[in-house]
């Protein structure tokens, strides 16, 4: 079966890997913490690159991968308001303090502990 990857910059790896697999239901695939891990979720591979990791070296000019910036992992949520509840009763950081409804349905942004966003989106239906 075909895998997408993507790849996060992450400050703290153990930490990361506690929070997609405590709160977004990523399975873990790879542990070398603390310099990198994988999981998956649904077909989705996400790369959790700490320091030490050849993902999160140095750029040739020198400028250093950082995590955060707007680019985000998209999963869909059958409940939207409960999945927000759930995640602010955990403390999950979320970027958008309501629920953003569109014409293809509704989101919410939430962040990993190194600040890289995740987007909840429940369809409409």
């Amino acid at each position: 079966m075909p895998r997408v990857s993507v790849r996060y910059m992450i400050d703290d790896v153990p930490a990361a890997v506690a929070f997609y697999t405590t709160y977004l239901g990523f399975t873990l695939e790879v542990d070398a913490s603390p310099a990198f891990a994988s999981v998956v979720r649904d077909g989705v591979r996400l790369l959790l690159s700490g320091e030490g990791s050849s993902g999160k070296r140095a750029l040739p000019d020198g400028r250093c991968q950082t995590p955060g910036g707007w680019n985000r992992i998209h999963l869909e949520v059958t409940d939207l308001e409960a999945e927000v509840q759930r995640l602010r009763e955990a403390g999950v950081c979320l970027r958008t303090d309501e629920i953003i409804s569109g014409p293809g349905g509704a989101q919410v942004i939430v962040e990993d502990p190194s600040g890289n966003p995740i987007e909840l989106f429940a369809p409409r239906r």
